[in-house]
């Protein structure tokens, strides 16, 4: 089991680094759910030391993309190839709510040899084994998602279901609330990898007036991070000491 960390900023970057995580989702605006990075933000993720992907999402709000703003998806993955990250994180929902598997496609081949992540578009999806076929007809490397519940933890069921079904032919992700006391209940799951923000709420600081700035925004926290690294470590050697009795 991987540990991925979502970050922000230039502090997050470094913390997740430092940290321990095995791999580095970076985005902006995390309190809006995760927006494309700047290119210098990327470009400073990739000397960290660490595999980092980039979210791939150029506006706020439902995951269905206009030919607008695909076209700023399509010159973002470009931005993020030219400054040597690893990959990108990516989603686009048709109307019905199934994935978009032409815009994907596009995006998928503008990556080129970069790791493809789906995120949780995939869990507005009707139909989340439908979904995961398309994913892997895509070529997609993994796919992130809470099992179609607004915590991992409570999608385990069909978690596992997903993790049968993939046949190791795509990785799946749990994430969506996880914290160190869930990653057991995930692990048990089979799935890959566990993704979080590992944030707590700071106030912003400096002088706002009357300017109508958020008073907190999510920053990543290294004791946070250090459980989790933790956690999934535990739940690595439980595996192995199992695996081992099994033999």
């Amino acid at each position: 089991m991987q540990l991925e960390i979502v970050v922000d900023d230039a502090e997050g970057l470094a913390l997740a680094a430092a940290g321990g995580a095995d791999r580095i989702e970076l985005c902006a605006a995390l309190a809006l759910g995760a927006l494309t990075p700047s290119a210098g933000l990327m470009r400073l993720a990739a000397d960290c030391g660490v595999p980092v992907h980039a979210m791939i999402r150029p506006r706020a709000g439902d995951f269905r993309f206009s030919p607008a703003d695909l076209a700023i998806a399509l010159d973002d993955i470009r931005a993020a190839r030219a400054a040597g990250l690893a990959g990108v994180v990516i989603g686009v929902s048709a109307p019905d709510g199934r994935l978009d598997a032409v815009a994907l496609a596009r995006q998928t081949d503008a990556a080129g040899p970069m790791e493809v992540t789906l995120h949780r578009c995939f869990d507005v999806t009707p139909d989340a084994a439908q979904a995961l076929e398309t994913a892997v007809a895509l070529g997609v490397t993994r796919i992130m998602t809470a099992g179609h519940a607004p915590c991992a933890v409570d999608g385990a069921g069909e978690l596992a279901a997903l993790v049968r079904q993939s046949a190791g032919r795509v990785q799946v992700m749990a994430g969506g609330g996880v914290v160190p006391a869930h990653v057991p209940a995930l692990a048990s799951c089979g799935v890959d990898a566990v993704h979080a923000s590992c944030s707590v709420p700071r106030p912003v600081t400096g002088p706002l007036g009357s300017l109508r700035i958020a008073p907190e925004r999510p920053r990543a926290d290294a004791a946070l991070i250090a459980a989790l690294r933790k956690a999934v470590n535990a739940a690595a050697a439980a595996g192995a000491f199992l695996a081992r009795q099994t033999d």
